[in-house]
Formats: C-alpha cells, structure tokens, sequence
C-alpha cells in the first residue's frame, strides 16, 4: 500500500484535532462530574477545539425591581463591581404572584443580565444586600449557547 506524505501529514492533523477534541471534553466530562477545579480548563479546551465556549460556563440572571432608579443602581453597580458584563433594564412589566396569602399585582422593572456563572452567587449575594424587597428575586439560568464574539467578550469582561 502507498501512502504518499501530503496524505501522513493530513492524517497527522487530523488525528491531533481529534485527540485534542476528545481530551477536552474528557477533562469537561471530570470537571463537571468529578473535580470542580477542572472546569476552567475544561472550558479553555472546548474553547480551543471547537472555537466557541463550553454551555454553562455564562449565565443570564433575572432580577425584579420596585423602580427605574432601582433597577438602574442595581445594574450599574453589578457592572461596576465586575459581577455582569451587561445589564438589560427593561421597564413597565407587571408581575402578578401570591405574596402572604394574597395574590398581588405590581408594575415593576425587570433586570436581565449575563455573567459567568461563577459569579452568580456573589451577584445574588450582592443584590439581596442592597435591594429594598424582603425577598429579592434574583434567579438564573445557564446559557447554552450564544454568538461565540459575544461569549468572548463576556468572559474577556467578567473575570474569573
């Protein structure tokens, strides 16, 4: 059988992408399943394999405030402080919930906004320090996927 070079070396590549693939996410599966300090490396890895991030590694965080000014104290320090990389105040929603045995109803703002989701319980700590309701909603979700620019950015905002 003949193989020419150009044909050993394309292999070659090949071959190292693959292992490099499979490796991240070998050490991905260990960090999420066995040892949490492996899930940034992991994450790095997924990162140089694939070219976007690993899901998870970014929340979005929902915070529901009394007022603008509020909500836009709330934003602004949670970007200050490095908690959030952006913070999306959305005005005039109504919330309707049960609240002591009572079914009430309020206009509020709303507060979207994405971080990592190493930050989320400093964020959530944060904002039940300085917010004015006795209990605070602050609730997250991981984000699975997103424009991997953006996902870059927001890691290259919110460190670690």
């Amino acid at each position: 059988m003949h193989v020419c070079r150009h044909g050993l070396s394309g292999l070659r590549v090949n071959f190292q992408q693959n292992l490099l693939r499979v490796a991240s996410a070998l050490v991905l599966f260990l960090s999420v399943l066995m040892i949490p300090g492996l899930r940034s490396v992991g994450s790095r890895l997924v990162t140089m394999a694939t070219g976007s991030t690993a899901p998870g590694i970014h929340s979005a965080a929902f915070i529901t405030c009394p007022n603008q000014q509020v909500a836009t104290e709330i934003a602004r320090a949670l970007v200050q402080k490095k908690l959030a990389a952006c913070v999306n105040i959305i005005p005039q929603i109504t919330s309707v919930y049960e609240w002591k045995g009572n079914i009430e109803e309020d206009n509020e703002v709303l507060l979207m906004i994405k971080t990592r989701s190493t930050k989320v319980v400093d964020l959530a700590a944060y904002v039940r320090s300085v917010h004015p309701y006795e209990v605070a909603e602050v609730i997250s979700v991981p984000i699975e996927q997103g424009n991997p620019p953006y996902m870059k950015w927001l890691s290259d905002t919110v460190p670690e």
